[in-house]
């Protein structure tokens, strides 16, 4: 479990570190197209940057519960912490486009 703990952390770092840059300001990062409509950029940015921090918990809290064992409840609450974390963040970016961006896409 061990790889699996690493590959998670690895896979938070970058959720957040784009979450921190993005919440900063640099909003460049985001695809052009997803933000065509919007008019504060400086609102969108900090919302979007949220968006991301949160969705970087999901595999950090999931790598750290890997480390504790190879149990099955462990591997299921594993699981369902990433998914988690990626579910609710999903919610909040898919919230922050409709707010600032009008739309989804």
């Amino acid at each position: 479990m061990a790889i699996y703990a690493i590959i998670m952390f690895l896979g938070a770092a970058l959720l957040a570190g784009f979450g921190v840059e993005i919440y900063r300001g640099r909003t460049e990062l985001i695809h052009d197209y997803h933000q065509k409509n919007v008019t504060d950029k400086s609102a969108y940015g900090k919302s979007f940057g949220r968006a991301l921090l949160v969705m970087s918990l999901g595999p950090l809290l999931s790598g750290v519960t890997a480390l504790f064992g190879t149990s099955p409840p462990l591997l299921i609450a594993s699981i369902a912490l990433l998914f988690a974390g990626l579910i609710i963040g999903t919610v909040l970016l898919v919230s922050t486009q409709k707010k600032y961006n009008k739309g989804i896409f």
